[in-house]
């Protein structure tokens, strides 16, 4: 039987995910939950005991602040958002700052930071904060699934990598075009990571995010095809 029976995975809409591990340890990545495609859901009342910060960009930094001070949940990213972080009022025990190649372990969970090909700078207040390099997370629950999390990325040929180093379950992986890789690269990708499911992220939601799960489905080969999840916004993945 998968591991994968012992974690439970929401799809927020857009690259918001939230992770339920198997001891009960709330995961959200990503969390901008006022996304367009996001789920009839009271945000004020969602739970974190642990939020995965990939990069700076408002879609993806998204309600970090407003759910991390009100469950006093602790912030993983790379070290720029750890600091821009504190200057928004988080407390100083309250982030984890790392960076690309390192593993964190928080609450019995380890996120290990991978690389991504894309930008990370923080508007705030009409300027330009630097949010350091944009990055993906590999996630090993306590049972050791693993869940890996694109980003926001291109296509790049160290994902093999990822997939021999790491040996991710599920793969959560942006396909959306304009912004990140479409479908084709997504299909590419999914190939040399290898994961035993993958969802299709990052897609949909404005209308610039062409690609589809139809168009990732038809270029990936016929075993993959049967492993991609699509799920819809709001839907528990068990």
């Amino acid at each position: 039987m998968s591991r994968f029976q012992d974690t439970e995975i929401t799809w927020l809409g857009h690259a918001a995910f939230h992770l339920k591990s198997p001891e009960g340890t709330d995961v959200l990545i990503d969390p901008w939950l006022d996304n367009p495609s996001a789920p009839d859901i009271n945000k004020d009342e969602v739970s974190a005991d642990i939020i995965a910060l990939t990069h700076g960009h408002f879609d993806h930094m998204g309600n970090t602040v407003e759910i991390a001070k009100r469950t006093g949940a602790t912030v993983v990213g790379i070290f720029e958002i750890a600091q821009y972080l504190g200057n928004q009022g988080l407390e100083d025990d309250q982030t984890v700052g790392m960076n690309i190649g390192g593993t964190a372990e928080v609450d019995g969970l380890k996120f290990t930071m991978v690389h991504a090909i894309h930008s990370s700078g923080i508007v705030s207040d009409a300027n330009l904060v630097q949010g350091g390099d944009p990055a993906g997370f590999v996630i090993e629950m306590e049972n050791g699934y693993g869940v890996y999390h694109t980003g926001d990325t291109e296509l790049y040929s160290d994902m093999k990598l990822i997939g021999e180093f790491h040996n991710p379950d599920m793969m959560l992986v942006c396909m959306g075009d304009h912004f990140t890789m479409g479908p084709e690269k997504a299909a590419r990708s999914i190939e040399w990571v290898d994961p035993e499911y993958s969802v299709p992220m990052h897609y949909g939601t404005f209308p610039l995010l062409t690609g589809t799960p139809e168009a990732l489905k038809s270029a990936l080969p016929e075993k993959y095809k049967e492993r991609v999840v699509v799920a819809d916004p709001g839907e528990k993945l068990t």
